[in-house]
């Protein structure tokens, strides 16, 4: 019976490399870095300290869409009973989370990991959005697909620095190190 190629024999056979010629490490580069811009100005309209909760703006209004135009019913009830109630804490979670997410893939820092966060984020957002007045389902989609892209080529290993530090980590072994070589 054939044996499934561990990360080993992966990494020896180019699998778990980012691209190798110039073009595509341009392109790689452009989608990070775009898609980390995309979440910066996103984390900007998302205003403290309630987030559009007393005017009904802004992403408060987001939100309580997925209660007025339902996308899928046990994610409703959890924004409704869940959510809505809990406004504030959850505004400052999407804030830092969608900063974060941003600020890591720019940087090219643990990048497999926030492009997973990524693509959770934007998952979530569809669940929210994807029926509202005026919303392009599409725009979700994409954003999902390329945080994938993202995750499968490595992206932070080209011009960021998973590239510059992940030889750092490979000679450490420590626990910590581990997990960051994975992530990048």
């Amino acid at each position: 019976m054939a044996q499934i190629a561990g990360p080993p024999a992966m990494a020896r056979a180019g699998i778990d490399a980012p691209p190798t010629d110039r073009a595509s490490r341009f392109f790689v580069f452009l989608l990070r870095v775009g898609l980390g811009v995309l979440w910066l100005s996103g984390a900007g309209w998302k205003r403290p300290p309630d987030f559009g909760e007393s005017s009904g703006r802004g992403l408060y209004r987001f939100t309580e869409y997925a209660v007025s135009h339902p996308v899928f019913g046990p994610y409703e009830w959890v924004v409704r009973e869940l959510v809505l109630p809990n406004f504030g804490i959850f505004g400052w979670t999407v804030l830092v989370a969608e900063a974060l997410v941003g600020a890591f893939l720019i940087l090219g820092l643990a990048t497999r990991f926030w492009a997973v966060v990524g693509a959770l984020q934007s998952s979530v957002i569809a669940l929210s959005v994807l029926y509202a007045p005026d919303e392009w389902p599409w725009a979700y989609y994409l954003m999902i697909l390329g945080h994938l892209a993202v995750f499968a080529t490595a992206a932070g290993r080209v011009a960021g620095l998973d590239g510059v530090l992940r030889p750092v980590w490979a000679a450490r072994r420590s626990a910590l190190d581990r997990l960051l070589l994975r992530a990048s």
